[in-house]
């Protein structure tokens, strides 16, 4: 149990406890207050954006030692070989930490045992997949298979197909949304379209519908954060299970990284394709 008095004021409960729990991240923080192991003035507090006050008392229900061990996890592998691994990641599971130290597993905490002459958080890790979404993912054993697989995300030479259900019969069934993405100013941890952000192209296809679904092919040629999520939501057809965005319920957000086709270190250009999970039905 630790226990602070309020000696710097942060905004926000959730900046004081990764504060104080340093090199814990802000994330790992913000878990802790919703298992209701943070008390302010002896009374649990569940809400992480919880404005402080000079005069309030916090406790923190936390044994550090205890989280310093990263549990190992398996993950199923698609393709393997000497300079890269392709993995279906599963959903809920971070493709790496952000800054501060999280004591969850990630892909990167995983492919630690594979790298060889790479370190960092982010180790191995060519591209990432939101926590939310599932599917082919690819990693770099080395440095040379890493600067290698990158370039060709940088060039856009890899091809992404992903599906989702979204809400709605989307019409025309098949188009390119070409709008740039940009953050939100107002909700900094999203994104919206608008003409002052980086361009976005996605082409989609619908596969299946019907008064109140649509089962969607994307293929994103750009590679901006929650870029499908965003443009999708923009058509007024949000991915289903999209809390971030306004999408019906679902017990999760259902969009995954369905095939991955790239030119691996070896020069062999091959297509990956990671099954799809239960619910990608209208």
């Amino acid at each position: 149990m630790l226990s602070r008095p309020l000696d710097a004021l942060p905004v926000r409960l959730d900046q004081y406890v990764a504060n104080k729990l340093r090199p814990m991240s802000r994330a790992f923080a913000s878990k802790l207050i919703d298992q209701g192991k943070v008390r302010v003035n002896c009374a649990v507090q569940t809400k992480a954006g919880y404005k402080l006050k000079p005069d309030d008392s916090v406790e923190i229900a936390f044994d550090p030692a205890a989280h310093m061990q990263i549990p190992r996890i398996k993950l199923a592998v698609i393709y393997e070989d000497d300079d890269c691994v392709v993995i279906n990641k599963p959903v809920g599971l971070l493709s790496h930490s952000k800054g501060a130290f999280n004591p969850e597993p990630t892909v990167a905490t995983w492919l630690a045992d594979k790298v060889h002459n790479l370190s960092g958080e982010r180790a191995g890790v060519v591209h990432r997949l939101d926590r939310a979404t599932s599917g082919v993912m690819i990693c770099a054993k080395n440095d040379v298979a890493q600067k290698w697989l990158q370039k060709q995300f940088a060039t856009r030479k890899v091809k992404k197909t992903y599906l989702a259900v979204v809400a709605g019969d989307l019409m025309p069934p098949e188009a390119v949304i070409d709008m740039p993405i940009e953050r939100h100013p107002k909700h900094p941890q999203t994104f919206r379209t608008g003409p002052g952000g980086r361009p976005a192209v996605t082409a989609y296809k619908v596969l299946e519908s019907d008064a109140t679904k649509s089962i969607v092919e994307l293929r994103p040629t750009t590679g901006r954060t929650h870029q499908l999520r965003v443009h999708l939501a923009h058509l007024h057809h949000p991915i289903v299970g999209d809390t971030l965005y306004h999408g019906p319920a679902g017990e999760r957000l259902l969009l995954h990284a369905w095939k991955l086709e790239i030119t691996l270190p070896n020069k062999t250009r091959k297509t990956f394709m990671a099954p799809l999970p239960k619910g990608f039905t209208i």
